[in-house]
């Protein structure tokens, strides 16, 4: 049987860690990021901005069997998520052949846990245990977008608070994001319970705007969170502290790996007959190369190196503690990214429910089983926001005793009086408002 990446069999045949500990470091390195960013796609793209290379094993071929180095994918993840054997599980049965496709290839099946043939647990070491790899589990079927059940979709960078959260109080299904750009390019949320429609052909069952629900809810959270003690501050503090030590000596291993291999290519070269000039030019050029890479690796790890230190710094750890203990001040800071927010969002929250009658009411319902109530009034139509001030409006028919309509509009401007769409006055804007109000010039 093959074992995948990061398990051996030892002298007695029985399943054991690989020695080498620069690989049981990545694998722990990668389940351990992928429990704190959520998804697969963000732990390969924390691996590539780190710069860190993942090992893979090499099946059939002459170099069966090795270890190759290189960059962490997709693929590659969710392979590893999935394979019970990282939580020292031993399975048999999780796939059969149940049906053909129309060319007659047979068609491979992933039995549900229960049908799986044999399942012993705890039967080798392992990198996580059988809860944490149920958990990230549980957590790839929320983040998918296909199948029953799976409306959670992750947290991503759009605006919407609420995103993956919101049911509708109609029908009772979720409810999904749409974005629209109204004021300065700003995209503005809009959930909507498009599930008849897309269906059934039939109406939106629900379409409410989302910013004010989203400022509701996020001022809600922040009157129901205390700020968080000191111990919360010093496990983060310790946490980022243990992963930059982490990431410093896996970098440092690949470049004593760079060396080893630039070393290995100067003893066969210096290993080489002289008198054999075609096969001395060969191993010449691999040390060149080998030279280059271990120069490039070690100016990588200084870069970072020098980074890791800077971030670290005994100001932002001061920063992280004041960040960690006033909560309000983490949610409300303009550089926090929105996708935090909805992570910390869906650790207090359950879901939220929307009803639309005369106006906007959130059954906001929290993890711990509380739940809370906001209701908000009914979002102004699109010619509401547009229509002009009824004190600017009075202002224009007195003006008009007086006055023509280009003097009303520099009089306008001067008191810094603005139209319905924030734009300034000018001649012709104040006659078109004093025909359409009917207002007479006297």
């Amino acid at each position: 049987m093959r074992l995948p990446i990061g398990l051996v069999y030892d002298p007695q045949d029985k399943v054991v860690l690989d020695p080498d500990q620069q690989v049981q470091q990545s694998l722990r390195r990668f389940f351990r990021t992928f429990r704190e960013v959520g998804t697969v796609h963000a732990t390969v793209r924390t691996f590539a901005a780190e710069n860190l290379r993942f090992p893979r094993r090499v099946h059939g071929g002459p170099h069966h069997g090795d270890v190759l180095w290189g960059a962490l994918t997709q693929s590659l993840g969710n392979y590893l998520l999935h394979n019970p054997r990282y939580a020292g599980a031993y399975v048999y049965g999780r796939r059969t052949q149940r049906r053909r496709d129309p060319a007659g290839r047979p068609k491979v099946v992933f039995l549900p846990q229960e049908e799986w043939t044999v399942l012993i647990r705890e039967a080798h070491a392992g990198y996580l245990t059988w809860q944490q790899y149920e958990e990230n589990r549980c957590r790839l079927r929320a983040n998918s977008h296909r199948g029953r059940g799976s409306w959670k979709s992750p947290p991503r960078e759009g605006p919407a608070l609420l995103q993956g959260l919101v049911v509708c109080g109609t029908c009772g299904k979720s409810m999904t994001v749409r974005y629209y750009h109204r004021q300065k390019g700003l995209p503005w949320p809009q959930y909507i319970c498009a599930g008849k429609g897309v269906q059934q052909a039939e109406p939106t069952c629900e379409s409410i705007p989302g910013q004010a629900i989203d400022a509701a809810v996020g001022k809600l959270l922040v009157e129901a969170m205390n700020p968080l003690s000191l111990e919360v501050s010093l496990a983060v503090q310790k946490e980022l502290q243990e992963r930059v030590e982490e990431a410093d000596q896996l970098r440092r291993k690949q470049v004593d790996r760079v060396r080893y291999e630039m070393e290995l290519a100067r003893r066969r070269y210096m290993q080489v007959d002289p008198e054999n000039r075609f096969v001395a030019d060969s191993l010449e050029a691999e040390w060149n190369h080998k030279l280059k890479d271990l120069a490039g690796a070690e100016e990588e790890y200084k870069r970072r190196q020098q980074t890791d230190h800077q971030l670290m710094d005994e100001e932002t750890q001061s920063r992280i503690k004041a960040l960690s203990i006033d909560f309000p001040r983490l949610w409300n800071n303009p550089k926090t990214p929105q996708r935090e927010r909805k992570r910390m969002a869906r650790i207090l929250l359950r879901d939220v429910t929307l009803l639309r009658s005369e106006g906007i009411t959130a059954h906001v319902r929290f993890k711990g089983g509380a739940t809370k109530t906001v209701k908000l009034p009914r979002p102004l139509r699109c010619w509401e926001l547009r229509q002009i001030d009824a004190k600017v409006l009075k202002e224009i028919n007195k003006l008009m005793d007086e006055h023509t309509f280009c003097e009303i509009a520099v009089i306008l401007d001067k008191r810094k009086l603005l139209s319905g769409c924030g734009n300034s006055f000018d001649g012709y804007r104040v006659r078109r408002l004093a025909k359409y109000h009917d207002l007479k010039s006297r």
